[in-house]
């Protein structure tokens, strides 16, 4: 690798674990557009607008984890905020044939690609403000 091309690189990768440049933008817009397709799909499903309305940010609920420690505070945020938890609850409420279920990964899904888009990521248990699209908060 060429001395530009190695600077280049030094410049976009973060020493703290986090994306950054272009890669962290197209993460949060992959957010946002999670959050677009969600929403409609909740919408169109006949989801209660109220239920949404009332539950979108149930899943930062699991906050709460934080007293007991990082590490279990972490793990308890990433799994609501995964991707894959709301998939995997879609799925059981789909082929269940429970429509609630799925419509709650639905809000799921829109709640945590809101969090990317605004660029709260999943969490290291090293500390709450650090995540994978970079630190959060005062002291970033």
């Amino acid at each position: 690798m060429s001395t530009t091309a190695s600077a280049t690189a030094s410049n976009i990768v973060s020493t703290n674990g986090a994306v950054t440049g272009g890669v962290r933008s197209l993460l949060r817009l992959e957010g946002l557009s999670i959050f677009a397709a969600a929403t409609t799909a909740y919408v169109i499903s006949g989801g209660n607008l109220w239920l949404f309305a009332a539950l979108f940010f149930a899943p930062d609920l699991s906050f709460a984890f934080y007293t007991v420690s990082p590490r279990l505070g972490g793990a308890a945020y990433n799994f609501v905020h995964s991707y894959a938890t709301a998939l995997a609850l879609g799925a059981l409420g789909w082929f269940s044939g429970m429509p609630l279920l799925w419509q709650l990964a639905l809000i799921l899904a829109a709640h945590a690609g809101f969090d990317r888009a605004m660029g709260y990521g999943l969490k290291y248990v090293t500390a709450f403000n650090q995540t994978h699209l970079g630190r959060i908060g005062r002291n970033k």
